[in-house]
Parts: structure tokens; sequence; C-alpha cells
């Protein structure tokens, strides 16, 4: 009689340690869809955002009236009106105390955009790090339930004396179908991890820019 090999019938009858291994790499596929699928909306949002902030910073606003209606929302600032809240409102301070020249007034003001650009980078980059986990390390789980069903395969092969192929087939086949569990959770982690990473450069080389932007700005200002 022929033995029923679909991936149903293979994940059920796997071994103890298998089916623990599929488990866990089904478990982190979800999850890192999860994370897939939420990057994927918050870097979207960050882009918009920041194309949005820069038309309206340089549509020749002025910077004050535009302080004024952002700091309202401080708690809720996110990507570029952070840093350029965080920016301003130290130029605003530094600005009103005496004895300070306009080189150690921008610097201030550069210094806590600099700390507003590295929590946008915190938030941003959030999660990444488990995409690259599962995507590395993901095959080699799947593998170790690969050889784990193979060995045990190998036992029953050795105890049995009227052993065939077609005894050790079904074993061999559920561990191998370990390792397609291994990859079917590595490789969308991997490919969303590369392409979120360099999302998430390209948003922080336009905050970096921006900084300098408004740093220039701001010493003009501080100058007048």
């Amino acid at each position: 009689m022929a033995t029923d090999l679909s991936i149903i019938e293979l994940v059920l009858k796997a071994s103890l340690i298998v089916k623990v291994v599929m488990g866990l790499l089904v478990l982190a596929s979800m999850y890192s869809w999860t994370v897939i699928l939420y990057k994927r909306s918050v870097l979207k949002r960050a882009r918009k955002d920041l194309l949005a902030f820069e038309k309206r910073f340089w549509s020749g606003a002025d910077l004050g009236e535009l302080y004024k209606k952002i700091s309202t929302q401080r708690d809720r600032l996110t990507g570029m009106e952070a840093i350029f809240e965080a920016g301003f409102r130290e130029f605003i301070h530094l600005r009103k105390q005496t004895g300070l020249d306009a080189m150690s007034i921008v610097e201030g003001a550069q210094r806590a955009m600099r700390v507003a650009l590295n929590r946008e980078y915190e938030n941003l980059e959030s999660h990444l790090s488990f995409l690259a986990t599962v995507g590395s390390t993901s095959p080699y789980v799947g593998l170790f339930g690969t050889v784990w069903g193979i060995m045990n395969s190998f036992q029953h092969l050795g105890t049995s004396s009227t052993a065939s192929i077609g005894d050790v087939a079904p074993g061999i086949a559920e561990a191998l179908v370990a390792t397609a569990f291994g990859l079917f959770a590595a490789i969308p982690a991997v490919i969303a991890y590369n392409r979120f990473a360099n999302d998430l450069e390209r948003v922080m080389g336009r905050y970096d820019n921006f900084v300098e932007e408004f740093s220039t700005v701001l010493q003009r200002q501080a100058k007048a």
C-alpha cells in the first residue's frame, strides 16, 4: 500500500522534536509577518510625513509661527517635525540667555536635534533585529529538525530486519519538511529586513540632511 506523503500527514506523523521545531518556525514566521506589515506601514508613513514637512518648511513659512503650531502637539510629534521642534525650542531657550555667542546657540540647538534624531532612529529601527534573527537562524533551526528526523529514520533502519526504502522514506520526508519550514520563515524575513534597512537608511539620511540645513538657517538667525 502506498505511503501517504502529503505535507499534512508528514507533519502529523513527525516525531515530537520535529513537531516542536516546526511549531517554533511557524510561530517565528507568523510574528515576522506581523513585524513586516507593521514596519512597512511605519516607514511608509515616515516617508510621507517627511515629504509633507519639507514642503511646508521650505515654502517660506515663518519659523516662529510654524514652531507655535507644532509645539502644541509636542507629545505626538514624530520624524522631522520632532527634530524641528526640539531644535527650535532649544534655539529659543539659548537665545534668551546672556553671554552666548551665535555659534554656541546653534551648537546647542544642533545637539538637541541630534538627540531627537537618535530617538527617531530607535523608533524606526525597532523590531528589525528580530527579522534579522529569524532570517539568519531559521534555516539552522529547520536543519536541526531535519538532522533529528533523519537520525531517527536510520535508527529505525538499523533495528529492522526487513527494512526497505519505503520504511525510511516517510521519516526522511518529514525531516526535510522541517528544512522547508525553516526556509519558509527565513526567506521573507531576509527580504523584508534588507528592504526596510535600505528604506530606513534613506529616511535617516533625509533627517540628517535636514539637521544640517536647519542648523545653517538657525546660524543666520542667531547672527541677525
